[in-house]
């Protein structure tokens, strides 16, 4: 039953008001969309994104055009109508977990809301998600419906912002699995971790003495990585030895003298090799290169 009715604006459509309906899919299963800018349907509607010049989340008005806008983070980046859907119910479709809601806002719906507003310092260069969902109107030589176009990008929306909240919640969950690992390191400059899991953000917060992360891979064989020097960063703390780079297999094996060394990548980040044992000496080779 479709007991609720949203609307938001007709014609081209952009990410904010894209993932603010994915979104509210989380909390409303089924609702009645409308997409117009007749003021009258936009009154009598429960809920209304991106459109109508009011903020009131109390009587379910997210629209941030209005002068004065609809406020901004501590950071300055201004909210649009996904960072308002989102304060008011980022909180329950993560299941009342802030620390999950506040991972999507900063990786996901900040970014959607930054574009949006023009406030584009800090956003990495390249194609942008708020690109890519723009992609989904039609261009100037199809004949396309507005309204399933945007069903198109809504559903699109869903699944990255699903696949988005599950990777924040993997990051997080896995903190006390690093934090452990550095405690239990028998070198502090090596964390060997018996699954992998995410690890940068907590090795950088917590091991400053960290130079090397060991873990399994899924194909079964062992990896070495070096540690970067922050989040993001093409430097590593240390790198590994350079007479690795980009070796054959034989090659990399007679460098090392270990029979199931597998490789090292050429920008000495990664390297790797069938046996723990094996990749924790090539982690002291690295350590005294």
């Amino acid at each position: 039953m479709n007991d609720k009715t949203i609307a938001t604006h007709n014609g081209k459509f952009h990410a904010d008001d894209v993932f603010s309906i994915a979104a509210l899919k989380n909390i409303f299963p089924a609702f009645k969309l409308v997409r117009t800018r007749d003021l009258d349907i936009i009154g009598e509607a429960d809920i209304v994104i991106d459109v109508g010049g009011e903020y009131d989340p109390e009587t379910g008005r997210f629209d941030h055009h209005q002068r004065g806008g609809a406020g901004e983070r501590e950071n300055g980046i201004p909210y649009s109508s996904f960072g308002l859907i989102w304060q008011k119910y980022g909180l329950e479709i993560c299941q009342g977990n802030q620390e999950i809601a506040d991972a999507v806002d900063a990786g996901l719906v900040s970014t959607i809301d930054a574009v949006d507003c023009g406030h584009v310092e800090g956003v990495a260069q390249g194609i942008s998600l708020s690109q890519t969902i723009s992609m989904f109107n039609p261009t100037w030589e199809e004949d396309s419906d507005l309204d399933a176009c945007f069903d198109e990008a809504v559903a699109f929306a869903s699944r990255i912002l699903t696949r988005f909240i599950a990777s924040a919640t993997g990051g997080i969950n896995a903190k006390d699995i690093v934090a452990k690992a550095i405690d239990n390191a028998e070198d502090p400059r090596v964390i060997v971790l018996e699954q992998y899991t995410p690890w940068k953000t907590t090795v950088l917060n917590l091991a400053a003495e960290a130079l090397f992360m060991v873990y399994p891979s899924q194909s079964g064989k062992w990896i070495i990585q070096a540690v970067p020097v922050e989040l993001g960063s093409f430097e590593d703390r240390k790198s590994l030895p350079k007479p690795w780079a980009g070796l054959s297999e034989q090659a990399f094996k007679d460098e090392t003298g270990l029979d199931d060394a597998m490789f090292c990548h050429n920008g000495l980040f990664i390297a790797g090799a069938a046996s723990f044992e094996s990749t924790m000496k090539m982690a002291a080779m690295a350590l005294q290169a």
